[in-house]
């Protein structure tokens, strides 16, 4: 099995910055694209921005120019930098990660548990 674990989030008041940061474990051969997307109320899951294995980067329209996205292929690990952050930023968010299991060689996608930002007005 694999697990992503998110830490990272809380409250912030608007203008502020926060990081995420997600781990992935388990029986990984290899992880190929990791992510980020979040929900708000009532919204559906939306992407925020994924990262390649080659670190080849794609952001959603609304993260550009505030959030950086970053990994560590060694430790299969991912990261969001998020400045200026907006009100209406406030969402779950979740990490993503495509690999590949070990032993099996299966293709797969994991999410991680989520983790609640709120960014007050």
């Amino acid at each position: 099995q694999v697990q992503l674990v998110e830490s990272g989030g809380g409250l912030v008041e608007a203008g502020g910055s926060l990081r995420l940061s997600c781990a992935a474990s388990g029986r990984i051969l290899r992880i190929s694209t990791m992510g980020w997307y979040r929900q708000a109320p009532g919204k559906q899951r939306e992407l925020v921005a994924t990262i390649t294995s080659s670190g080849s980067t794609n952001y959603a329209d609304s993260a550009k120019g505030r959030f950086t996205i970053s990994r560590e292929n060694a430790k299969n690990t991912v990261s969001l930098q998020m400045n200026t952050l907006k009100p209406e930023d406030t969402a779950v968010y979740y990490c993503n990660a495509e690999y590949v299991e070990r032993y099996s060689g299966v293709p797969s996608r994991g999410w991680g548990q989520g983790t609640q930002v709120t960014v007050s007005s």
